[in-house]
Parts: C-alpha cells; sequence; structure tokens
C-alpha cells in the first residue's frame, strides 16, 4: 500500500498476556477516520457499553496524518478511552512531544487492552516494545518518575499517587510539563496498572507533496503572525493562555465563589502580568508548535511551571483566594500528584460552599495531599464535585455538566457557551465548540453573547470543526487566525489525498456523531444535555454597565431543540437512524 501522512500500523498491545500486533487498516479507513479522535472513537465504539474498568476497555493513543510534518502545531496527542469520572467519552488532547515520536516509532497511535496483575512501564522504541516492571515506581509521582527515567530525546507519559488512588479525574503527564487532563484519563492507566509509557522513533513521516506543504505552513504562519491574539504583545505567546485573565473578569463571566459571582474584585492583583513580574516566565510548548503559549518560570533557582487560565481563575476567584503563589504551587500539586486542576479546584469551590469554611493556603494545599493520597476528607473529595455534593446532600451546589466540573467561563455571559456545554460529548467542556472565540475574542466574526440566535448551528459546525482538528492533528489555538482552507491544503500536500474545508468537516460530522452514538449506548440523552439550575435562576455580578441576568430557561431549551433538529438528532437527542446511516454508522434505536 502506497501511503503518505499515515505510516499505516497501528500498535495493539495486550497487557493480559504481554503481546502485540500491529493492525494495517486499509488506506480508505485511514481517509474516513483521519487520525487522533477519529481514530480513537473508531475502536471506543467497538467496546462502548463495557464499564470503564473492564478488562477488555480500550485506551487509544493516535497520532494525525499531519504529526511529525512541518504542518503548524501538529505536535500534540490524541487520548481517548470511557472516563471513569463521566461515564462518557473520555478524551484529552495533550501537548509535548509524544504524538510525534510515537509516528517516528512507526506507529500512527497505541490501542490498548487487557491488564497487567503488576505495574508496568511500556518503551517502545522504533519497532520493538518492551514491558518494564514498574512495581518500584508505583506510589511515586510524576516528576520523580521524570527524573529516575531521564527520557531525554524520548518522550515520557505517567501517571502519580492520584491515579493509583483511584481519583476520578486523575490526569496522565507528559514530558513533564504537560497534561491530558479532565476526563479521569490517568485512572484508566491506573486500573490497568501501566506506571508510564516512553517512546522513542528514528523514522520519518512521507509527505507526498513536500513543496505543497512549504507554501501551505508559510499561509498558516502569516495568518498567525498577523492575530493580536496569539502572536501580539499581549496575546498567547507572550503571556500564555493566562492573558485573557483580565478579560474574562472584565466581561463579567469569572465563575467566583462557586459559580454564585461572575467578578472577582481581586482579579487584576492576579492577572498574568502578576506571574511575569513574580516568575519571569519563559516560552515553552509543543515540539514543531510556534506559538509557545506554555510558560516556565523561576523562583529561587526552581524551575516552575505557570498555570494555564482555567487554573489561575479556579484557584483564586472560584475559591475565594487572592494567592498566587498558592495558584503555582497547587499547579505544582496537581501536575505532580497527576490531577486535573479544574476539576480539582471546582470540587474544593462545591465544598467551601456547602460547609462555609473559606480557605486558607495551608487548608488547600493539605486538601490537595488528601485527595491524591486517598487519606480523610479526600477520600470524598476524589469522586468528583458531583458525587460529593450527592453524597454531601446538596447536589445542587456541584457545578457539573454530565459530571464533568465546568471551565473557568461563567456560562450567564456567553450563551454560546452556555450551549456548549450543555451539548458537549465529554460533559462540562468548553473545547469542544469553544464560542469564547466568537463570543469574546470576535473570531473569525463577532457574535452576540447575550443571544442564542444563531448558536445552534455555529455550535454544530464548531464541533465538526474541533473534530477534526483533533484528528488531523493540529492545535485549535491555530484557528483564531487560519481555517480549514489552509488545512485543506496541508492534509492535501501530506497525503497525496485530494479534499476541500467541506470535505474535511464533514468527516468531523461523522467522527462527532460517533461519540453521540456511544454516549446514547450508555444511557445520555435529552435530560444530560443540560446546565446545573443556578444558571437559569440566579443573574451573576452585573457591572461595567453590563447585565448579567440569569439565562432564559425556555430560550435555552428551544436552541437545544434546533441544534437537535440540525446535529440529525431526534427531539430527545438520542441519534436517528438515517441520519446515522447518512454518516456511514451504525445504530439501531
Amino acid at each position: 500500500m502506497d501511503i503518505f501522512g499515515w505510516t499505516g500500523n497501528i500498535l495493539v498491545i495486550d497487557l493480559t498476556n504481554k503481546s502485540i500486533e500491529i493492525e494495517k487498516p486499509d488506506l480508505d479507513i485511514f481517509n474516513q477516520y483521519i487520525g487522533g479522535k477519529g481514530f480513537g472513537g473508531r475502536y471506543l465504539r467497538q467496546y462502548a457499553t463495557l464499564p470503564w474498568d473492564h478488562p477488555d476497555m480500550v485506551i487509544c493513543i493516535f497520532t494525525g496524518p499531519l504529526t511529525g510534518t512541518i504542518s503548524p502545531t501538529s505536535g500534540r496527542t490524541h487520548i481517548l478511552s470511557k472516563s471513569p469520572l463521566t461515564g462518557l467519552v473520555g478524551d484529552s488532547s495533550v501537548g509535548g512531544k509524544l504524538g510525534t515520536r510515537i509516528k517516528r516509532a512507526g506507529f500512527d497511535g497505541i490501542v490498548i487492552k487487557g491488564k497487567s496483575k503488576t505495574p508496568v512501564g511500556i518503551t517502545i522504541k522504533d519497532n520493538h516494545v518492551e514491558f518494564i516492571d514498574a512495581t518500584q515506581l508505583w506510589g511515586l509521582d510524576t516528576d520523580i518518575i521524570h527524573k529516575r527515567i531521564r527520557p531525554q530525546n524520548a518522550s515520557l507519559a505517567s501517571i502519580g499517587p492520584a491515579a493509583e488512588n483511584g481519583v476520578r479525574y486523575a490526569s496522565v503527564m507528559v514530558d513533564q510539563y504537560f497534561a491530558a487532563g479532565r476526563s479521569g484519563l490517568g485512572l484508566c492507566l491506573a486500573q490497568k496498572k501501566i506506571k508510564y509509557l516512553l517512546v522513542d522513533g528514528t523514522g520519518h513521516c512521507r509527505v507526498k507533496n513536500p513543496k505543497k506543504l512549504k507554501s501551505a505552513r508559510e499561509d498558516i504562519l502569516r495568518l498567525t503572525a498577523a492575530s493580536p491574539a496569539l502572536m501580539g504583545q499581549f496575546g498567547f505567546t507572550c503571556l500564555g493562555t493566562g492573558a485573557v485573565y483580565d478579560l474574562m473578569d472584565n466581561r463579567r463571566m469569572m465563575p467566583t465563589d462557586n459559580f454564585l459571582h461572575t467578578s472577582y474584585e481581586h482579579a487584576s492583583k492576579l492577572n498574568a502580568a502578576a506571574y511575569t513580574k513574580t516568575y519571569s516566565p519563559k516560552k515553552h510548548g509543543c515540539l514543531g508548535c510556534h506559538i509557545l503559549c506554555k510558560k516556565i518560570g523561576t523562583k529561587n533557582n526552581k524551575i516552575l511551571a505557570m498555570p494555564e487560565f482555567e487554573t489561575m481563575s479556579h484557584f483564586t476567584a472560584l475559591i475565594g483566594s487572592r494567592d498566587i503563589k498558592l495558584v503555582v504551587k497547587a499547579n505544582e500539586l496537581c501536575n505532580h500528584f497527576g490531577m486535573d486542576t479544574i476539576s480539582t479546584a471546582s470540587t474544593l469551590a462545591c465544598r467551601r460552599e456547602i460547609t462555609g469554611i473559606d480557605y486558607t493556603p495551608e487548608t488547600v494545599l493539605s486538601l490537595l495531599e488528601d485527595i491524591a493520597l486517598n487519606r480523610g476528607e479526600g477520600k470524598l473529595l476524589a469522586l468528583g464535585a458531583r458525587q460529593y455534593a450527592i453524597k454531601m446532600g446538596q447536589p445542587e451546589t456541584a457545578m457539573a455538566v454530565k459530571g464533568m466540573e465546568l471551565p473557568a467561563y461563567d456560562p450567564r455571559g456567553a450563551y454560546g457557551m452556555a450551549l456548549g456545554y450543555a451539548l458537549s460529548t465529554r460533559g462540562g467542556c468548553h473545547l469542544r465548540a469553544y464560542p469564547i472565540s466568537h463570543e469574546i475574542f470576535r473570531k473569525p466574526v463577532a457574535t452576540d453573547r447575550f443571544s442564542f440566535s444563531g448558536k445552534a448551528r455555529i455550535i454544530k459546525i464548531a464541533e465538526d470543526l474541533n473534530a477534526v482538528v483533533d484528528s488531523l492533528i493540529a492545535c485549535k489555538f491555530t484557528f483564531f487566525a487560519a481555517g480549514l482552507e489552509e488545512y485543506a491544503s496541508v492534509y492535501e500536500a501530506v497525503t497525496g489525498i485530494e479534499t476541500t474545508a467541506q470535505g474535511l468537516l464533514k468527516k468531523g460530522e461523522e467522527i462527532y456523531y460517533n461519540e453521540r452514538i456511544i454516549n446514547a449506548l450508555n444511557g445520555f440523552d435529552a435530560r444530560d444535555d443540560d446546565l446545573p439550575d443556578r444558571f437559569f435562576s440566579e443573574p451573576g455580578s452585573s457591572g461595567n454597565n453590563i447585565s448579567i441576568p440569569p439565562i432564559n430557561k425556555n430560550n435555552f431549551l428551544d436552541a437545544r431543540k434546533k441544534y437537535y433538529s440540525i446535529r440529525g438528532l431526534t427531539k430527545n437527542g438520542m441519534p436517528r437512524k438515517d441520519k446515522a446511516k447518512s454518516l456511514g454508522l451504525l445504530w439501531k434505536s
């Protein structure tokens, strides 16, 4: 098979008997599912109704056809399984160099099934796979693991004590500073007794038309260079994602006190500039990325990863803290323990509202250790905000959708975000549709953030777009400036397969609809496509000539109904047999 972009090989690992096999799908299958999220969903669909911790449940780690090429921002990796936190499709796009190393080792992806009897490390060097006894490493945090293994040019993905101790929102740390967070994927690895994955490769990706790829790359670089949000003095390149901290507060949509309020009076002293002054951060990022939104700072000769925007916001406004040193330390502990910072802080905010007890920095750090190490009150907090609130008898205090805690954008200040949260196939997620791009950043065009008008179709198209982005592989931030037109040219140049932006968008629709089918098979329907009651009954914090009323529930439901129609779902949010068939998918209603 003459193939470009892909290697044509998928590594399937069975941990039960420590065996491997190489699957070689036809080119038509690669072109249909692309890679990343698309291929992960293809494999997960086969095991969709199994419990997340069943030995046969798969963990999928996929690259895309653009991985390992000079295509801008193609160095990310997509990890997918069934979420222990939500029971939904659980996935994460993670930075670093893991995807590139997998590709250079000769694989388009890795599918892991079975379960090891004892802790294991998996090392891959080109086509050689080895299983290493990791018993002595079990219980160690991810920072110590990185220092023990010393990956050098290889890429290292590992879990920490949080995953080993059953934290439902445990993350996977990649290359020391990059977290595959949100869905509890770290716990998926721990259930199979995987402590780490170490990958290196010396191969190269075949490109059909290098000259055309170079031209398409230059188009994308030119567009991103002209974007103030990405490359400007106050954009992501210079300040990281924390650049939006002031903006969210100014727009009166910063989640404060567990979403009871939407503005934080101390925000102006807790922004990205404050971290720059204290920690003098340097640019860092994924392999092959020119935006470099990750920031690494220093304090007293100690290297520290700077928190992302959501971490900055949730470990200050959401929990009522005004200490940036606490934010940096909490971020460090969460990374070392292997815990998602959004879910962790949101669960702590839920606890604060229920108990009425404010936090000191010492209390927060102590609770983080209790959660990760399965001690005392941490045992309940490790279940996530929804289960914690239920067990405390106050389920209404959990600010979560389908069991996943909400990130740092209050939906009362952006109605597209309200719809996006409710409809996301992985729960309370801002990245499935990322309506902030047009509602706040005004890219590609501005929309009225206090209106549902047109939002159903916009959300649907954005979900399809981002499904493609996570399959190609690329970074969503690039699409503040470039579009699928440019990446269709890249795809053609790399693979030799003719396509258009609309052609790619159609593939994204299939990939996303497949996730709706997987969730439907697990009992999710319109009852789950909703928001916490707080957003419909309580106003946010008005000010700056901005009014933040409660969301009108009838308008929300009307927009959701329109989305179901546009997406090709039933009135109850379930897949339709005719729509599934038109997309080449199977669904028995």
